[in-house]
């Protein structure tokens, strides 16, 4: 593979323009695919193979019309002091703001008269009239949406209390300034770390342009493949993290190449054909990672997953080819000031590596002890999907959930649909169920179809919607009926998707993991150093949790990060975070230990090849911890819940794993095993394909052609070309 990359990255420095032309020509028909898509992209949520996602399909066939997918509004309306809704002069407001919303029967599917639906308060306080419109949530036109603002604006200058929630108000997740933020402080490390405008700018501007093709990309097939809007901002994160990263390896590579005296071409191919190796295997167990989510057989966790992981293939790509090509169009103003020159005076990675391998068990007890401390919250761990309860206080979404909540009881948040697949007499039986059980507030009527062979039955929990009582309740009305009789609507939804990523947690761990080690024996040509890796990737993971449970369950330095409400960590949280950490840990893992086995490879000793790891790799390492750490801080900001828990997520596991784990915990377990680290059966040895990651074939390869042709023979630089 390094001899390879060798040659590639020539032929892109060679041939730049050409290169240059066609990465614009992709950005461009991809933006041109973006500029055509439909604006109203949709994103349906279905779990495949669920008793919700049974229940759905089966009211779908046999209650025509019934639109379950259309986005819902509930405008909640309470009444001041000493009234009451019913009063004449409310009513008359309120039975006006009715007309007004079924005025616009194109988008309006059904409004409810809080009157006849019997959706008034039991004090008299509060009403609540739904709308349901023939679109999906997110899908509604502005117009739709300023008239129902409207609508409610009316209704408020009467004198009522008036807020809107439901899934009618989902929207996109808008960038904020903690993106930018994040990008300006990827833009100082990389000045810091590299000393040069031109050399810094280079990961920045790489990154951004693979980063503009995916997400445009993903808009332009957004409705095709029913894409949401929170998969173009996970992927934009994770290709901004990894595009950023995966450059600067290859900068850094090239500029010591440079010091060491090869020719700016020489020195892009040395570089691609060591740092890119790193870079495709890094990016390959990030593909894995993202690509496994599939497992969990969710298909909107899944196409989150092909298309974040889409974007890290661009940004490997651009790594091994426009990043030689622009090297050549920055001629030397990349090249590093002591070029020709060696510095004897270690540095910081060099004075870390010696303090470890002095003191290895220590280093090893404090790091595994920290990690501990911080993984300790975990355990109590509470998944779960958020619903209007987790907005800020200050949006009407969680002022309306919480008139609702006071006016009807909580349960009303998220109230749970009985479908029996029986007839009038079934209903009955099962309604009879209902009533009597645990944790039930109240039973509707049986609303059965034209057919009368299939009805429906709404179920008011005691509890709100995120509450353990119920989803015991959910689990109690599934064990007491037969067969026939199928539980869904938002909150077994909720519950069948916890249920999903729980079961699919395990299975996917033993695939991202097995395929991972043996994509990392190839790498490192060990078994004990990949395993050392798998159980690294843990401690990180379980951390990272930790981290999460603490301050978005717990509550603990919530207003820090905008956590204004707490809850059950996103049902999808663990599964994700294990897929997107595993993958930029192996990331490090391979940077690092990449540089110790070439160096352990070319004769050092172990001890001797950790320093010199730390030497080349640790600044670089840092840089590139850092630069991950503020891309994902940058979404703490979001005011989607998912994007926010997830940015902190993240941030707190690229920190843990990369000056934790890699930096301190995986030196000292390499000290203590010594030989043994890099030890390979020998039967495995002769299975494994050797892939050349460190390039130490292509290097003698290099010094086989470099030794056939005198020096300053004009075909040396030709026979190079050709090994």
């Amino acid at each position: 593979m390094a001899t390879f990359l060798y040659l590639l990255s020539r032929a892109a420095f060679r041939r730049r323009r050409l290169v240059a032309v066609i990465w614009i020509a992709l950005l461009a028909c991809a933006g041109v695919g973006a500029s055509m898509a439909s604006s109203n992209v949709t994103s349906s949520f279905s779990l495949p193979g669920t008793e919700a996602q049974k229940a759905v399909g089966l009211v779908e066939t046999r209650f025509p019309g019934s639109s379950p997918d259309g986005a819902v509004a509930q405008i909640v309306l309470k009444a001041p002091a000493s009234e009451r809704v019913s009063d004449t002069a409310r009513k008359a407001t309120v039975r006006d703001l009715v007309e007004q919303l079924r005025s616009d029967p194109e988008q309006v599917a059904a409004v409810t008269d809080p009157y006849e639906g019997k959706n008034v308060s039991p004090n008299g306080s509060t009403a609540f009239v739904s709308v349901t419109y023939n679109k999906p949530p997110g899908s509604l036109p502005d117009a739709t949406l300023k008239s129902l603002d409207d609508v409610a604006s009316d209704a408020r200058e009467s004198g009522l209390t008036v807020e809107v929630g439901g899934t009618a108000l989902q929207a996109a997740p808008e960038p904020g300034i903690g993106e930018v933020i994040g990008v300006v402080i990827a833009a100082v490390v990389l000045v810091i770390t590299l000393g040069s405008l031109v050399a810094a700018g280079l990961p920045l501007l790489t990154a951004i342009f693979g980063v503009g093709i995916g997400i445009s990309t993903i808009t332009a097939l957004a409705s095709t493949f029913d894409l949401g809007s929170t998969t173009s901002t996970l992927a934009m994160m994770i290709g901004l993290a990894v595009g950023i990263d995966y450059a600067l390896f290859i900068v850094s590579r090239y500029r010591a190449e440079l010091a060491e005296g090869h020719d700016r071409e020489e020195a892009v191919g040395r570089a691609v054909g060591t740092a890119g190796s790193a870079v495709v295997f890094a990016g390959l167990t990030v593909v894995i990672a993202l690509v496994g989510l599939a497992v969990a057989n969710v298909p909107m966790l899944t196409k989150m997953g092909f298309a974040a992981a889409g974007t890290v293939v661009i940004a490997v790509l651009i790594a091994l080819t426009a990043i030689p090509a622009l090297l050549g169009f920055a001629g030397r103003r990349v090249s590093p000031r002591t070029a020709g020159r060696a510095t004897a005076k270690p540095n910081g990675g060099v004075r870390w590596a010696r303090f470890v391998l002095r003191r290895p068990a220590a280093v090893l007890i404090v790091g595994l002890l920290g990690l501990g401390v911080i993984a300790i919250p975990a355990a109590s761990l509470q998944v779960g999907l958020p619903d209007d309860g987790s907005q800020p206080v200050s949006t009407t979404q969680r002022k309306a959930y919480d008139l609702l909540s006071d006016g009807f009881g909580p349960g009303y948040n998220g109230p749970l649909v009985v479908v029996v697949d029986g007839d009038r007499e079934a209903a009955s039986a099962t309604r009879a169920t209902l009533q009597g059980m645990e944790g039930v507030a109240s039973v509707s009527p049986a609303a059965v179809n034209e057919a009368g062979n299939t009805a429906m039955i709404t179920v008011i929990p005691t509890a709100r919607p995120s509450a353990v009582a119920t989803e015991r309740l959910v689990h109690s009305i599934r064990d007491a009926t037969d067969d026939d009789v199928l539980v869904t609507g938002t909150t077994a939804m909720n519950v069948d998707f916890s249920q999903r990523m729980n079961d699919a947690l395990l299975p996917y761990l033993t695939l991202v993991v097995g395929l991972a080690f043996l994509l990392l024996m190839l790498v490192f040509r060990s078994v004990l150093v990949p395993l050392k890796a798998a159980l690294g990737f843990l401690l990180s993971v379980v951390a990272a949790l930790g981290a999460v449970v603490a301050v978005f369950q717990w509550g603990w330095l919530g207003s820090l990060f905008g956590v204004e409400q707490t809850g059950p960590i996103m049902s999808m949280m663990p599964i994700f975070m294990i897929g997107v950490v595993f993958g930029l840990a192996m990331d490090y893992e391979v940077f690092l230990v990449s540089r110790m086995r070439e160096s352990y490879v070319a004769g050092e000793r172990p001890g001797a090849a950790i320093v010199t790891g730390f030497q080349h790799g640790a600044r670089v390492v840092t840089a590139a911890a850092v630069i991950m750490i503020a891309v994902f801080s940058g979404f703490i900001g979001s005011s989607e819940p998912m994007v926010k828990m997830i940015g902190f997520g993240l941030a707190i596991a690229v920190f843990v794993d990369a000056f934790v784990v890699r930096m301190a915990i995986v030196p000292a377990v390499l000290a203590l095993l010594g030989h043994k680290a890099w030890w390979l059966p020998r039967w495995l040895d002769r299975l494994l394909p050797n892939v050349d990651v460190e390039g130490e074939k292509l290097r003698a390869r290099l010094r086989s052609a470099a030794q056939t042709v005198p020096p300053g023979d004009p075909n040396d630089r030709r026979q190079l070309s050709r090994v």
